[in-house]
This record gives structure tokens, C-alpha cells and sequence, in this order.
């Protein structure tokens, strides 16, 4: 079995949107792996550093609430 790290990332970003705090903002308690991924793809600021939150771009800010809608949302 494989792992699919392009869906794993996917999710993430999902969480990070669930986790946004001042407007950009989302906490950084994920998977080092995962963050270091993120962030050579240019979708989150370096994770590394002692803030415990991450600077989102507006790019993936709509991206990554898309990701939250499709993954965690369900029609009543």
C-alpha cells in the first residue's frame, strides 16, 4: 500500500481553514512533514520558526475552505 501525500495535503489544508484565527492566520499543529510539503509548494509561509501559526495567501485561503466545503460538509 502507498500512501497518497497529495490527498494528505489536501485534508491539511482543509484543517487549516478550520483552524484560522485573524483572518490568515491557522495553527501549525500538523505533521512537520506535511507543513515542509505545504510550503515548498508556496501554499503556507515557513512553518518553521517560533510561532505557532502559519501566514495563509488569499489563494489558499479560498482554496483551502473549497477543500473544507467538499471534504467536511454534508446537505440537510
Amino acid at each position: 500500500m502507498s500512501v497518497d501525500e497529495e490527498r494528505i495535503d489536501e485534508v491539511v489544508l482543509a484543517l487549516l481553514w478550520l483552524t484560522l484565527h485573524d483572518e490568515r492566520r491557522a495553527w501549525k499543529g500538523f505533521d512537520w512533514a506535511v507543513l515542509g510539503r505545504l510550503h515548498a509548494k508556496g501554499l503556507i509561509a515557513d512553518p518553521v520558526g517560533r510561532a505557532k501559526s502559519v501566514v495563509l495567501t488569499d489563494e489558499v485561503l479560498r482554496r483551502s475552505e473549497a477543500l473544507f466545503q467538499t471534504l467536511f460538509t454534508r446537505s440537510d
